[in-house]
């Protein structure tokens, strides 16, 4: 009998065991009764020992992040950092790949390889940048050059990687253009199959002379590709041929943003419903209805990154990224240097500005939440510093931990989830 209870109780069942107490069990029980129960509770046990077997593990406390530089400072590259996902301290895992102006990155799907933009003008002596693909050692996190492409543009500053793990996409803001690249078995990246040039200018004869494509993005089906020019004030719109790695212009061709804004970089929202374009140059955030099916955009609303509602001398905004619940949205500021804090409505599309975190340094050009939402991670350009802030899961609002880490003119964040 006392063995009996000492398998239930190891076993934590204190649902089993109150059954046993209603059913009877204790002084007074014949020994059959207590023998049946001593063979329920082992079967019990064999029962937990192969529901333990077939748990997933447990996530894991720590996870890589790869810190894309510029190198005119002395910046090697590509560095990779460990991140405690308990406390949020980032412990220096060294430079993992020297390579020029590593601006942007992207992690393939499949977490094999990892793509980083060269923002250069000068690849191999044509007016172009190039695509850098890496092989990633999943256990430490190292790269390992495989080759490099051109962009067939100007100044790549961004990156991203198809749903399948087949394509690389490339803006070029000097060049203000894009284009889609094939990736290989191997990982690494072929000639491109597609580039297209934007044309035309916008309202700013400063910044706005021309095309500067900023940003590039493809939907989850492969079937659209959206590219933010800061220089036309719109959201380009192509659609993608997965066969032949073809774009071309989707009808209509284009989401436009108000005149003098310049489209930076867009966040999609987890429901699918919805689009946010970052405008550099008016510091705002304008909401898109985002129709997957047609692949169209059309304004909601445009809301301003600052408490004051209009822009301040001196500053401009950069990056924009979801929280993974979907209910907050960020927005970072060069020159207030603060993470913009939006609440999302998800059935409307509107946004609602709630706070302002400074980012403890100067210039944010990127920042980026980890995986699980818990933590977000604040690359300051112009102080060299990378600052971890934790994120309140019921508002929003961004905590430092007191976690920062010294990097020369980091400007993008990536972390390499677990499998």
């Amino acid at each position: 009998m006392r063995q009996s209870l000492a398998v239930l109780c190891r076993m934590g069942l204190t649902a089993t065991f109150a059954a046993c107490a209603v059913s009877g069990f204790g002084a007074g029980r014949s020994q059959p009764a207590a023998t049946h129960l001593t063979k329920h509770a082992l079967n019990l046990s064999r029962h937990s020992t192969q529901a333990k077997r077939t748990l997933k593990r447990p996530k894991m406390e720590k996870i890589f992040v790869y810190i894309g530089t510029y190198t005119t400072k002395g910046s090697k590259g590509i560095y990779l950092y460990e991140l405690d996902r308990t406390t949020g301290a980032l412990t220096a895992k060294g430079a993992v790949a020297t390579t020029p102006n590593p601006t942007f990155l992207a992690l393939a799907p499949n977490h094999k390889y990892l793509y980083a933009a060269n923002e250069i003008g000068d690849y191999k002596g044509e007016k172009a940048g190039a695509i850098s693909a890496f092989a990633i050692q999943p256990k430490t996190g190292a790269l390992t050059l495989i080759n490099q492409s051109s962009t067939k543009g100007d100044g790549p500053c961004h990156v991203s990687v198809d749903a399948k793990s087949q394509y690389v996409f490339a803006a070029n803001y000097g060049g203000g253009s894009v284009c889609a690249i094939p990736i290989e078995k191997t990982g690494g990246v072929g000639a491109a199959t597609s580039f297209v040039q934007h044309e035309g200018t916008s309202v700013d004869p400063a910044r706005q002379e021309g095309p500067h494509a900023h940003s590039i993005y493809i939907d989850d089906a492969n079937h659209f590709v959206y590219s933010a020019d800061l220089g036309l004030d719109k959201v380009m719109i192509s659609r993608f041929d997965a066969e032949k790695g073809t774009l071309t212009p989707n009808d209509p061709p284009f989401a436009m943003v108000p005149p003098g804004s310049g489209p930076r970089h867009i966040a999609f929202h987890p429901n699918g419903k919805f689009a946010y374009v970052i405008n550099e140059m008016l510091a705002t955030v304008t909401a898109m209805a985002w129709d997957r099916m047609a692949g169209t955009m059309k304004p909601i609303e445009t809301v301003s990154t600052l408490a004051g509602g209009h822009n301040i001398p001196g500053n401009s905004t950069a990056e924009i990224f979801f929280h993974p619940s979907g209910k907050f949205l960020y927005g970072s500021n060069r020159g207030d240097n603060t993470i913009a804090i939006f609440s999302v409505d998800g059935t409307t599309g509107k946004i609602k500005l709630t706070g302002n975190q400074s980012t403890e340094g100067k210039t944010p050009r990127c920042f980026s939440l980890d995986p699980s939402g818990n933590f977000l991670l604040a690359a300051n350009q112009d102080t060299d510093n990378v600052v971890v802030f934790r994120v309140n899961q019921a508002t929003g609002a961004l905590n430092p931990t007191g976690h920062s880490v010294t990097v020369s003119m980091p400007v993008c964040v990536v972390y390499l989830p677990e499998k």
